[in-house]
């Protein structure tokens, strides 16, 4: 029993028991063929509790690459804590020019002064930026684009999960909005730039939560019906598929896309609710941000990803030097 724990799959996927009638059911439509034993219980014929998962599915690893990136840009979303203020000061250090782009400038103040605490080098600078609100977007990547000159790394880090039901400024179910069409708009915006300073990489944090997901496109902003769980799920299938065919559209440019199993839950409370730490439990995440931060790094400075694009990273693994590449050719679209 030392390969498995236990944890209570109840606030978060909050699944009603009749859409999978069957065990078989249950398993096929989340594709883990790393259950060493799964049971399923009914808690007043409305959640799902999902029971002893394996470890192994989400261990983490650390990235040993010693790349350096003197001379190179690096924008990151949500960089002010968590993984991605561990991904900005790791990457400062191997000599990167770090762009912290942050819904709240002062905590992205606080965070570079603090990365400059570690590091008296790192060349880290604080740009506002919020996801739910396309405006801000379209502004900050309109100053980005007249100051900047290169881009060679994208990390489209920030996120929410597990919100009440809110609504962007523009009018989009906060998940979607935030995790998916906010990424999908600055990239768009900023792709230019990045394929004029290629060879250059775009790395989207997901989560393994994409594989309990699937796209409604009937309803896509939970308007008919909502469900916390479910929509930040879709957010992040959403993440693998826009990564997969912007990969495809990008092929032959030297601009690569990769998208990971984000490794550390948020501290920003205007992100997260408490459910975010069933999360923490289901997917065994490291327990600090600088091991969760591991594989946004390898995606960002590995050499040997050059030539990989589109494809979607578990973890790290220190054993092999190399990252778990999980096949995405079956996706759920309901």
């Amino acid at each position: 029993m030392n390969e498995l724990f236990t944890f209570h799959l109840n606030a978060f996927l909050l699944l009603k028991c009749d859409n999978f009638p069957k065990l078989s059911d249950f398993r096929n439509k989340l594709r883990l063929d790393n259950f060493s034993s799964v049971h399923i219980l009914h808690d007043n014929c409305f959640h799902c509790r999902l029971l002893c998962f394996d470890r192994k599915y989400a261990a983490g690893g650390v990235c040993t690459s010693t790349a350096r990136l003197d001379g190179k840009t690096v924008l990151i979303t949500g960089a002010n804590t968590g993984i991605g203020k561990e991904t900005a000061l790791d990457l400062a250090v191997r000599g990167a020019r770090v762009i912290m782009a942050c819904r709240d400038v002062e905590k992205g103040e606080e965070a570079a002064a603090s990365i400059r605490a570690a590091y008296s080098k790192a060349d880290v600078e604080v740009r506002e930026l919020d996801l739910a609100d396309t405006c801000s977007i379209r502004a900050f990547a309109q100053k980005f684009l007249r100051e900047v000159n290169h881009l060679h790394i994208l990390i489209n880090n920030a996120g929410v999960m597990m919100c009440p039901y809110t609504k962007t400024v523009d009018g989009f179910e906060m998940h979607i909005g935030v995790n998916h069409l906010g990424h999908f708009l600055l990239t768009s915006l900023l792709i230019g730039l990045l394929k004029r300073s290629a060879p250059a990489r775009i790395v989207v944090v997901s989560s393994l939560a994409h594989n309990f997901g699937w796209i409604r496109f009937h309803d896509l902003h939970s308007q008919g019906s909502y469900n916390s769980g479910l929509a930040y799920c879709q957010s992040k299938l959403a993440n693998v598929l826009f990564t997969r065919e912007l990969a495809r559209r990008l092929k032959g440019t030297q601009t690569h896309t990769d998208t990971q199993h984000m490794g550390e839950r948020t501290d920003d409370p205007h992100y997260t609710q408490p459910h975010d730490d069933i999360f923490h439990r289901l997917c065994n995440v490291p327990e600090t941000p600088r091991e969760g931060a591991q594989t946004s790094i390898y995606c960002a400075v590995a050499e040997e990803l050059h030539s990989i694009s589109g494809k979607h990273f578990r973890y790290v693994t220190t054993r092999e030097k190399t990252a778990m590449i999980t096949s995405q050719e079956q996706m759920f679209l309901k």
